[in-house]
């Protein structure tokens, strides 16, 4: 297949780093990942949120085509520029790739979401400020809001339905099945990241950010493999936030 590139950089609109990360949100994280693994030029803009085509980041600008959501910039990268995320590897293992992705996104991701937003200390330290640059008079009732926003989407999403104590043993589960899927690979296929790497790379450093006191951290870190992994992945893909980090 035959890599083709824009004819202008791409926008790649995200919040930007925080919270020890270079991206707060693992989504954005996962896209900037791979973007770099296409080989793609593009110029960061946290200036994107109020205009989100979905309400959400991130989303990239190709021109005059503006694409929403994760998946769907992947996509689009993929048939766009002739990008094979997943070259080297047969369907099993693609399968396989897609499976792990949605349990990382639609259940890992909700569980690593209820342990920043929804507990008090975390959400203090982090979220909050957000909501710093708002006009004083309002800004409490926009932290509110936004809490009792999240409150209800997990809600929807079902997770938010159960106890702390079935919320960690669910969160735990992925990220043991996970683990146990890596094995003593350096990336989840073998020998060389994948797509769903930088999804795995953008919710493993989430959740295990020492930014944030969380038993889903805890877990996370009792998995003897899931931090060299994640470090491998940052080195390789954030060498620069990494080396500011040490600094």
């Amino acid at each position: 297949m035959t890599r083709l590139k824009p004819t202008q950089p791409l926008i790649l609109y995200t919040f930007g780093p925080g919270f020890g990360l270079p991206e707060v949100s693992p989504y954005c994280m996962k896209t900037e990942i791979q973007l770099q693994m296409a080989g793609l030029p593009y110029q960061k803009d946290l200036t994107g949120y109020p205009t989100a085509p979905k309400g959400k980041l991130p989303y990239i600008k190709d021109g005059d085509a503006l694409i929403a959501d994760s998946t769907f910039i992947r996509q689009h990268i993929e048939w766009s520029y002739g990008v094979d995320f997943d070259a080297g590897y047969d369907l099993k293992d693609r399968a396989l790739a897609w499976a792990v992705e949605r349990m990382l996104e639609d259940h890992l991701g909700w569980a690593a979401t209820k342990y920043r937003w929804l507990d008090p200390v975390n959400f203090a330290k982090g979220p909050a400020h957000f909501f710093d640059e708002a006009p004083e008079a309002m800004r409490e009732k926009l932290r509110k809001d936004t809490v009792a926003e999240v409150k209800e989407r997990l809600h929807g999403h079902g997770l938010g339905r159960h106890s702390d104590e079935d919320i960690l043993f669910l969160g735990t589960r992925s990220l043991y099945s996970f683990s146990q899927l890596l094995g003593d690979k350096p990336y989840l296929l073998g020998d060389t990241p994948c797509g769903v790497d930088a999804t795995a790379c953008a919710m493993l450093a989430t959740v295990m950010t020492p930014f944030f006191e969380t038993d889903l951290r805890k877990a996370a870190e009792s998995c003897s493999n899931l931090k060299p992994y994640v470090d491998r992945m940052m080195a390789r893909f954030y060498p620069a936030f990494e080396t500011a980090k040490a600094a």
